[in-house]
């Protein structure tokens, strides 16, 4: 079982890989930097959550492994 705090490592880790992406992304087609760092931000706030609950909810289902 994973410990809470590699959860949320992996999370952070994660989403700033993303964040990267997200705000690369919206620059590109707009061309406006205020614009893409506002909704990469917006975009971590709200998925990095998502990621920890989703990570744990798996944490605690037995499917696909093996003892």
């Amino acid at each position: 079982m994973e410990s809470h705090r590699r959860s949320i490592a992996k999370a952070i880790t994660w989403r700033l890989f993303a964040l990267s992406i997200t705000i690369g992304t919206v620059w590109a087609l707009t061309g406006e930097a205020r614009l893409a760092a506002t909704v990469g931000l917006a975009d971590t706030l709200l998925k990095i959550g998502s990621y920890y609950l989703h990570e744990r909810a798996w944490t605690r289902s037995s499917f696909g492994r093996t003892d």
